[in-house]
């Protein structure tokens, strides 16, 4: 598959051409290319893949880890010019699902800040989350070793800081609270 050709906006038909192994995401159009994460990054990730999986074992909801391709705003034509690869992505609907990803918001979207995409998770990704509908959204600092959750209802957003020795409710996994001690240990 060819490699990146150069253009002023972007749409997910450009995604679709490009070498499987190009990691990047649209925002409005504009791409923006993803750097390999950092190993605390992935830990993180694991440990919450870990936790959300077995409560999911006999549950609808399916839960995808990065690379998963989540089409925001899908078009037909795909035309849309909005496409993320959160963190871990949770889908409760199957009817959004494909065999490239997720076509509509998700019901939880867990994004981990590395130094490079921070204010992306923080501001823009946020707006985008809100914006198409995402129930749920999770940022986990590693850093600083605490997780802020945004419930999105409409334009109304509530949001709860958890530390390090708490457990964090998922609100849209009824039964689910995850234990941070042993998302934020570092191995």
């Amino acid at each position: 598959m060819p490699l990146i050709q150069e253009k002023q906006l972007y749409t997910y038909a450009d995604v679709l051409g490009w070498d499987e192994n190009i990691r990047a995401e649209l925002f409005n159009g504009e791409m923006v290319l993803m750097s390999p994460p950092f190993r605390i990054h992935q830990q993180i990730a694991m440990e919450l893949l870990l936790q959300i999986g077995k409560f999911l074992e006999t549950k609808p909801c399916k839960a995808y880890p990065s690379p998963f391709g989540v089409r925001l705003f899908p078009e037909k034509d795909l035309s849309d010019d909005t496409y993320v690869e959160p963190d871990i992505t949770v889908i409760c609907d199957e009817s959004k699902l494909d065999d490239r990803g997720c076509n509509g918001a998700p019901d939880l979207i867990i994004e981990i800040l590395s130094p490079s995409t921070a204010s992306l998770d923080r501001l823009i990704k946020f707006r985008k989350y809100q914006q198409a509908g995402v129930r749920e959204y999770w940022v986990l600092d590693g850093e600083s070793k605490n997780l802020t959750v945004y419930l999105f209802d409409g334009e109304t957003v509530r949001t709860r800081t958890y530390r390090e020795k708490e457990s964090a409710p998922v609100a849209v996994l009824d039964g689910l609270s995850i234990e941070l001690e042993p998302v934020f240990t570092e191995p």
